[in-house]
């Protein structure tokens, strides 16, 4: 039985003593995963991250790559300058005496990807995998007007699913990010509702303005957004302000010029889930599961939804 004064996303992850968070959908999704790891550090777990990449991981030495298709990305990567998250995320993290050393995945199918969480949770002791993902899109079940971005996120969520590893959630953070690529957000909180009445949702948890944690992931967000000026995160940005309790049509980053932003609280909360669970109620996720590219992903969701009765989306009544 679940207690209010104990978040059940904690409760999930107690029995664990090594902690795998991973960015599901790439880019700088790994970011949404600083406050909780800064937590679970803190209560005395050990805290891997990892993420998939956007960056041209091909063109990195050889002596990065700690197995097929991961890449072990220190402060002295070499690799590209104008964009290169996880290598912006090592400074940070080193520069706060903190273990610096972040995985990151090239974008590859399924099986592949799955090999490589495989790899990482055997080499490091993994017993609890947490995939985070900026924004609520992961949460589509694939009959909804429009599923944002999900070519990444599925393909991270199927890998996971495959695993053998005693913990395994998925964490949202950034409610209401992906409008901007046609999600209904009624329509996540219809899917949030079909996965508690299925037991596999596990609540939300806010991020408090003044804790230690949210301080850390906006020092993070910010020393990420002067690393990669000319494509800071948007999602991230967003967040950030909104753990700082700003609202409305906040811009940080000029990419958003033009746009009316509508940054609110309910951006700076974890909605969290089985993993399992969310992974049942995906209508599509069986078709990805052989796949070794992502271009198969992508060419199997839009057959996918070419097929499928989509539901009507309605506005928020309130």
């Amino acid at each position: 039985m679940s207690l209010l004064s104990v978040p059940p996303l904690f409760a999930a992850l107690e029995p664990a003593r090594t902690v795998l968070i991973a960015g599901a959908g790439g880019g700088f999704d790994v970011y949404a995963g600083i406050p909780l790891a800064v937590a679970l550090r803190e209560a005395g777990h050990t805290v891997h991250l990892a993420n998939l990449s956007f960056t041209q991981l091909e063109l990195l030495d050889l002596d990065v790559w700690a197995a097929q298709d991961v890449a072990a990305v220190t402060p002295d990567t070499a690799g590209p300058d104008d964009y290169f998250p996880e290598r912006a995320l090592a400074c940070w993290l080193a520069a706060q005496g903190l273990p610096s050393t972040v995985y990151a995945f090239p974008k590859v199918g399924v099986q592949p990807l799955r090999n490589a969480y495989r790899h990482l949770v055997d080499a490091l002791g993994v017993d609890a995998v947490v995939l985070v993902d900026g924004g609520t899109d992961i949460l589509m079940c694939g009959d909804e007007a429009g599923l944002g971005t999900p070519v990444e996120d599925m393909t991270s969520l199927a890998a996971v699913a495959g695993l053998e590893v005693p913990v395994k959630l998925v964490v949202c953070l950034g409610f209401g990010i992906d409008a901007y690529h046609g999600v209904n957000h009624t329509q996540v909180l219809e899917n949030i509702a079909a996965l508690d009445r299925d037991g596999a949702y596990l609540g939300a948890l806010s991020i408090p303005r003044t804790s230690r944690e949210a301080e850390l992931y906006r020092d993070a967000v910010a020393y990420g957004q002067a690393a990669t000026p000319l494509r800071p995160s948007i999602v991230h940005g967003q967040i950030a302000a909104a753990t700082r309790g700003a609202d409305g049509d906040v811009h940080v980053t000029r990419r958003t010029r033009g746009s009316v932003l509508f940054v609110n609280p309910l951006m700076a909360i974890y909605f969290s889930f089985q993993l399992d669970g969310l992974a049942r109620r995906s209508l599509y996720l069986d078709r990805l599961e052989h796949t070794v590219g992502m271009r198969q992903v992508a060419s199997r969701i839009e057959d996918f939804r070419e097929d499928v009765e989509r539901r009507i989306p309605r506005a928020f009544p309130h």
